[in-house]
């Protein structure tokens, strides 16, 4: 990455809408160690793009069956 590439990271309400949840869960899933990888600049939290895309990602069954490590 260049000193002039610029990154658009996601607030907490944007990450939660892209994902289709509540921000609580969010905030739930942080205090808990779980969930998206995150960014902490000062007090804000903030999403990366492919961050999220990776979550998703790492989310994908074949069955109701298959566990997480799959």
């Amino acid at each position: 990455m260049t000193a002039n590439t610029f990154i658009h990271l996601l607030t907490e309400k944007d990450a939660a809408s892209m994902l289709g949840l509540a921000s609580v869960t969010l905030r739930r899933w942080r205090w808990a160690g779980q969930g998206p990888r995150f960014r902490k600049i000062g007090g804000a939290v903030r999403y990366h793009p492919d961050d999220l895309t990776a979550f998703i990602e790492a989310a994908g069954r074949n069955s109701t069956s298959q566990s997480a490590e799959a």
